[in-house]
């Protein structure tokens, strides 16, 4: 897969305007300031494909990027206090419409800071992956601003946070200094050709 051919091709921000799958579906999901925009360009090798903003809640639509046969597709941010009430229905319906839509999904990228435990919302995104028997691997952002005995108590940390997820794939990431990019193109590229092969 080329991972350097990647183009922007739409955006969707209302449930009515989503419209059917075509091919396979590349999904990243985290909290708002999780890193999911700065993973995107890494893992694509660009600067600014994905919009990077330093106030979370940035992200308000699904956006979708078009490369080599699948369509990767950015959601909203989901657990930034200052959203308003109107906003998190308009995301929740969003959600809902998205994953309700028989989408030809062939994993979920759901990203977690390394630095912190779980938040109940992302655990209640695992839960629902799992549930719903979506494949998804979890990707753990931010280990450059670990020190190693750090990490180290984070690494034991997870092991105990994550356990009801034990074949999630995991990927410790940094868009600093490109920890991870390897195995999650390669986690990606695995999902992608089981799915091909499926349509």
């Amino acid at each position: 897969m080329n991972f350097n051919n990647i183009e922007y091709t739409t955006s969707f921000g209302t449930e009515k305007q989503i419209t059917p799958s075509t091919k396979p579906e590349i999904v990243f999901s985290g909290r708002s300031n999780v890193g999911k925009s700065s993973l995107m360009n890494k893992l694509f090798n660009r600067k600014s494909l994905v919009r990077v903003s330093a106030k979370p809640g940035k992200t308000v639509t699904i956006n979708f990027f078009s490369g080599d046969g699948v369509w990767f597709v950015d959601l909203p941010g989901y657990g930034y206090a200052q959203t308003s009430f109107g906003e998190k229905q308009r995301w929740s319906k969003l959600m809902e419409a998205y994953f309700g839509s028989a989408r030809a999904i062939a994993l979920v990228v759901q990203i977690l800071d390394v630095r912190h435990a779980p938040s109940a919302q992302d655990m209640e995104m695992l839960q629902f992956l799992q549930e719903s028997e979506i494949p998804f691997a979890i990707i753990l952002t931010k280990c450059d601003k670990l020190k190693p005995t750090e990490r180290k108590k984070r690494e034991a940390a997870l092991a105990e946070e994550l356990a009801d997820f034990p074949d999630a794939p995991r990927v410790f990431f940094s868009a600093e200094n490109g920890e991870g990019v390897p195995a999650l193109k390669e986690v990606i590229e695995q999902a992608a050709r089981a799915a091909q092969k499926e349509i």
